[in-house]
């Protein structure tokens, strides 16, 4: 299923964060959302996914108008996502951690619970299981019973992803994944990415500050500064684009000076 957004507009009081903002994520791609700091990524994520409600524009997601939906909503249409800043529960473990995000995918209802019918613990096994397998995945298997306290940063990363794959998601919204990872958990992380794609079949959108992370992944790329659309096109196109250029090395004020 394509995400498709069409002249989104967000403001803030007087403060507009996102203007006529348009791209689509064909289906199975892994696209590139970037821009310096303040440009509008985060708020964009937080539009697709519920948190804010565009004040002009359209965003759809397969069959599915996303405006109208709460959170809680969207995640149903298939839609899952990490943060910038990593959400952790920290009084759970690491397994716990993905445990809570099963519900989506559970059978049995709080009566099943509360009166131990077998369809309950069937459906306990099988959630557990799966959170085991993702865990595998993100080499997190053998801490699965401890704190995610006690977990390095980049892996932390990795198990709010883990977390977001336990919605079983047809599209993935990754908020700055290789924040705080070094050079070769970086390069792990776009071998995962390109795995998730193609193992799961879904669509990757990335919000990125590592350049190596976003031109080494990504397919297509969008790019933001103070909230509008300054260039869309491939790795290529983009790295050599003047306003992209401009708007992260400052290319055009030091050629007026």
């Amino acid at each position: 299923m394509d995400l498709a957004l069409a002249h989104v507009s967000k403001n803030f009081g007087g403060l507009r964060a996102v203007g006529d903002v348009s791209f689509t994520v064909k289906t199975g791609s892994i696209f590139g959302l970037i821009g310096p700091n303040g440009a509008g990524k985060t708020t964009v994520f937080n539009l697709i996914t519920g948190v804010y409600k565009n004040d002009a524009g359209t965003m759809h997601f397969g069959g599915h108008d996303l405006r109208p939906l709460k959170p809680a909503q969207i995640a149903r249409c298939g839609i899952a996502r990490t943060f910038q800043n990593i959400r952790l529960f920290t009084q759970q473990t690491v397994i716990e951690n993905l445990l809570v995000a099963c519900e989506l995918q559970k059978r049995a209802h709080l009566t099943a619970a509360v009166l131990r019918l077998p369809v309950h613990f069937e459906d306990e096994d099988v959630m557990h299981r799966r959170a085991m397998e993702l865990l595998r995945v993100f080499d997190l298997d053998k801490v699965a019973n401890e704190s995610p306290t006690a977990l390095s940063y980049g892996n932390q990363r990795r198990l709010e992803i883990a977390r977001a794959m336990m919605l079983e998601p047809r599209l993935l919204l990754l908020d700055e994944p290789a924040a705080g990872m070094n050079y070769g958990e970086a390069e792990g992380l776009k071998t995962q990415i390109r795995w998730l794609r193609d193992t799961f079949l879904l669509s990757v959108v990335l919000v990125e500050h590592n350049m190596q992370v976003v031109m080494g992944v990504c397919e297509d790329i969008h790019v933001l500064d103070h909230g509008v659309t300054i260039a869309h096109g491939t790795p290529e196109e983009v790295r050599a684009h003047p306003k992209v250029l401009a708007a992260y090395l400052g290319e055009e004020e030091d050629e007026g000076a």
